[in-house]
């Protein structure tokens, strides 16, 4: 048997054209659905692999409309709210979820009455289009948008609802370069200098900043964290749970992290100890044993974190992040500070492996090349040339002026 430039056209051993195509699975039995033949449909041995090929499409056009798909004239809107969605709500965690509700909404706006199988290359390069460009969505949004797309006709041809993705004749949106905004040192300080800690709200506010400076979690990681966590004795914080949370009275704590590497035990400074013990007295004080960040013994929401990042941050002076600014805040920290080397680093925030943080943080290291700089001046010896020793007489023959 040899390969043919044909998909799915063979030539065996006697010269003979003929095609194998795939036409599914069984919906019962799971099992594959192949056909194969040497003859059209007027019982004619092919004379080339394009006739082959030709018959190929045939078989495969006729029995997708007979028997491939659950529903032949199945709408893209139908098959997200009846396939995907429910497919993707099962693989991925309820937060995920629902910061994905938006993306579908795009989704079906563009193509929700539009046949599934009617959707084409040139639709979805017009989709692509419009992201870029008239959406106005800036180009990370749109990137994550077009990407969620193709996901759903990568799960179509999976499941036998298309033959091939269309999307994939397009090009990909890529995210382009994004900047997150972090505290210096000198910033953060001037964040905490404007933080009345004798009142009880602000000084869960000084705690929950502090925390995220000066041990960059996540700022899910940071609000599962109860006092179990915390090792006095040692100076030590295990961060191994995220908080997933509907509402002061519905939450839940997942006992893992963003990835495996996330689950992780850092050390504490004496100050950050401290700074512990004096909330959590603070705190027994108004009833509050359990979660570290929190008022009234009960989790903080998530949106609470950066309204108290911007309140301080107008009040002290210094531009406003975003709340995972202040995971960046912490490399920058440790790097200028300590000069920490990217394994610890990539430790400490609990990434899968070095190249992870180097991804996302490569730019807070310094050049560190001034020193090399300085030891290249008269490193090198020479003597210049004192008669020319090339015999060349092209164009670009001229001679230095003396």
């Amino acid at each position: 048997m040899a390969k043919t430039k044909y998909p799915n056209v063979y030539l065996d051993n006697k010269g003979q054209y003929y095609y194998l195509v795939e036409l599914g699975h069984d919906l019962i039995t799971g099992r594959r659905i192949q056909k194969k033949g040497r003859r059209d449909a007027q019982h004619n041995k092919f004379a080339s692999a394009h006739e082959a090929y030709k018959e190929a499409v045939r078989i495969k056009n006729e029995y997708q409309e007979r028997n491939g798909f659950a529903n032949y004239s199945l709408t893209y809107d139908d098959f997200l709210d009846d396939f995907y969605i429910p497919s993707y709500k099962s693989d991925v965690e309820n937060s995920t979820f629902k910061s994905r509700q938006s993306t579908f909404k795009h989704l079906k706006k563009w193509f929700g009455a539009k046949k599934l199988r009617d959707i084409r290359a040139t639709d979805c390069e017009k989709f692509r289009v419009f992201l870029l460009g008239k959406s106005g969505y800036s180009q990370g949004f749109a990137s994550l948008i077009y990407c969620m797309f193709r996901n759903t006709l990568d799960y179509a041809v999976r499941m036998d609802f298309l033959i091939k993705n269309p999307s994939r004749r397009t090009k990909t949106i890529n995210k382009g370069k994004s900047t997150v905004a972090f505290w210096t040192k000198s910033e953060f300080e001037k964040v905490l200098s404007v933080i009345y800690t004798k009142d009880y709200y602000q000084h869960m506010c000084f705690v929950i900043l502090y925390l995220y400076f000066t041990c960059g979690m996540r700022v899910s990681e940071g609000l599962a964290l109860t006092y179990d966590d915390i090792d006095f004795e040692h100076h030590r914080l295990k961060i191994h749970k995220t908080l997933e949370m509907k509402n002061k009275n519905d939450y839940e704590l997942k006992p893992y992290t963003k990835t495996i590497n996330g689950i992780r035990t850092i050390s504490l400074d004496n100050d950050t100890i401290r700074i512990l013990k004096n909330w959590k007295k603070d705190q027994e004080k108004h009833g509050v044993h359990n979660f570290i960040m929190s008022y009234d013994d009960t989790p903080m929401s998530r949106t609470t974190i950066p309204l108290i990042v911007k309140r301080f941050a107008k009040l002290a002076g210094v531009k406003p992040i975003q709340a995972k600014g202040l995971r960046h805040s912490s490399v920058s920290y440790l790097i200028n500070e300590f000069n920490a080397d990217v394994l610890t680093i990539s430790r400490r925030l609990g990434h899968s492996s070095p190249e992870i943080t180097l991804k996302y943080y490569a730019h807070l290291w310094p050049r560190n090349d001034e020193t090399i700089a300085d030891k290249m001046e008269g490193n090198i010896n020479f003597k210049s040339a004192t008669k020319n020793q090339l015999n060349f007489t092209g164009n670009q023959n001229i001679r230095s002026v003396k």
